[in-house]
């Protein structure tokens, strides 16, 4: 480990320029950690001006440049002691309308980001014997919603392979924890193309009083991953105490 790592284990964390990624770099940042930050827009992640951090400019379905990255990471820091994989998209669509394009960039990002981060990862994870995955789903990965067929196969996805994955891992006491959230302020909602059914969101939206903020979701993460190694919080739902759906 080079000279200039820290007490507390390196934490990477995709996805990390906005939002829940954002505030999850702030907190685990103020608990000392030093961190690899992942995201196609260089300039917010270097923006947070947080200390003992790498900003690294990689889209996480481009698996070659997300090790490259993660490598670096680790000759500066050392191991990974817990990968937060939170890139995702969100484009909601009628599957009979929607453009297959959006289909399969929320299966690029949302299923093979997750997979290549925690290729990346586990490995040292399970040698070492330790270490933590956390995976950022969604309410929509455990129920259906309007106008989300797409999105929700891919968070059913990511719950599904989180727990097998965690099965198979369990001996080597290397944990994987599933965050999945309902309706959060963030910049998800952006990236739909329908303009219908993003305004039909909004209203459903605003009739729910006040939305989660980032920070919530990142003080359920902290938690889970603060607890003892031999404690493992397998999943959180959590939502919007109007949140009806």
């Amino acid at each position: 480990m080079a000279s200039e790592a820290k007490s507390k284990p390196l934490v990477v964390i995709t996805g990390a320029s906005s939002g829940i990624g954002e505030a999850c770099a702030r907190s685990f940042s103020q608990a000392g950690h030093p961190l690899l930050l992942i995201a196609r827009r260089l300039d917010r992640l270097e923006a947070l001006k947080l200390p003992n951090t790498i900003c690294s400019q990689v889209d996480v379905t481009d698996r070659p440049k997300l090790i490259e990255a993660i490598e670096k990471a680790v000759e500066k820091y050392g191991p990974v002691d817990c990968l937060v994989n939170n890139a995702g998209v969100m484009l909601l669509g009628k599957v009979q309308t929607q453009k297959p394009e959006e289909w399969q960039r929320m299966f690029n990002v949302n299923l093979m980001g997750v997979l290549n981060g925690t290729h990346a990862v586990l490995p040292s994870m399970i040698e070492r014997r330790t270490g933590t995955i956390v995976n950022i789903s969604s309410i929509a990965g455990r129920k259906t919603l309007p106008d989300h067929a797409v999105y929700c196969g891919t968070k059913f996805a990511v719950h599904a392979f989180t727990e097998q994955i965690r099965e198979e891992v369990a001996q080597y006491d290397v944990r994987l924890v599933n965050i999945a959230p309902g309706v959060v302020e963030t910049e998800l909602l952006s990236h739909s193309t329908d303009k219908k059914i993003v305004d039909d969101y909004k209203v459903w939206k605003a009739n729910m009083g006040q939305p989660m903020e980032s920070e919530d979701i990142s003080r359920c993460i902290m938690f889970a991953y603060e607890q003892p190694q031999r404690v493992c919080i397998r999943e959180i739902l959590v939502c919007p105490t109007r949140q009806d759906k």
